[in-house]
């Protein structure tokens, strides 16, 4: 758990394969690590974009609840490679 915690804690983005390989573990064993350190309320999931409805046009004309972006907000493409991250909120 704790070298897993290092890493999330160097700011670093890395996708769940890659913290397996850097980890020699599987991909099974990040996620119930992850899933337990953010039960814990150790790490938190965080979002690559947050929109709050004053980006663009589009925010304005169509209320949403701020968890996803509207379309007018993506970049081209969206995030589609983006991935999940986390944030430590103890150390």
């Amino acid at each position: 758990m704790e070298e897993l915690l290092n890493l999330l804690k160097d700011g670093h983005a890395r996708t769940l394969e890659m913290l397996a390989a850097q980890l020699g573990t599987d991909l099974d064993d990040i996620k119930r690590k992850l899933e337990y350190l953010e039960m814990i309320g150790a790490i938190k999931r965080v979002s690559a974009f947050s929109c709050d409805g004053s980006h663009c046009s589009e925010c304005a004309v169509h209320s949403h609840s701020g968890k996803d972006p509207c379309k007018g907000c993506l970049p081209d493409g969206g995030f589609k490679n983006m991935g999940e991250m986390w944030e430590v909120v103890s150390s």
